[in-house]
């Protein structure tokens, strides 16, 4: 069974400017703390990131995961679906970017289950660690820019 988590953070940056690095896949690595590798594998017919392959730490070890994007609310938005990965189920998420207070409201969304036997209360508390830890990393790589 899948679990969700729902997290929102401010960033004191440009909508426009958390979308362009939210969706810089390939840098990921150097400002996503459990992001080890990032790899484009397509392009949609616009030259975005259509499907990417990730390194990610995870459960102790490192994983392999594919993800297929959609941007049919960008840049107010962009999500993500799960192609094939090592020890998941479904990685399945959006993040949404709405101007507010001179900054971004950024909020996350995120559907993750895993393939091997876990509680349900670390899956959530893991869906959860995930959202959080992202969103801590975009603002501080955003502000920083």
């Amino acid at each position: 069974m899948a679990d969700e988590a729902h997290e929102q953070i401010h960033v004191d940056a440009d909508p426009l400017d958390c979308f362009d690095l939210a969706t810089d896949f390939e840098a990921y690595p150097t400002w996503a703390k459990d992001v080890k590798a990032a790899r484009i594998l397509e392009r949609d017919a616009a030259g975005r990131p259509a499907r990417v392959e990730y390194r990610a730490a995870a459960l102790g070890r490192t994983i392999r995961y594919v993800l297929d994007y959609d941007f049919a609310d960008a840049p107010a938005a962009f999500s993500w679906k799960l192609v094939e990965g090592d020890m998941v189920k479904a990685i399945d998420g959006r993040y949404a970017f709405a101007a507010e207070g001179g900054g971004t409201h950024v909020t996350y969304e995120l559907r993750v289950d895993v393939s091997v036997p876990m509680p349900g209360l670390v899956k959530r508390r893991a869906a959860a660690m995930i959202t959080g830890t992202a969103l801590k990393d975009l603002k501080r790589y955003t502000e920083a820019r």
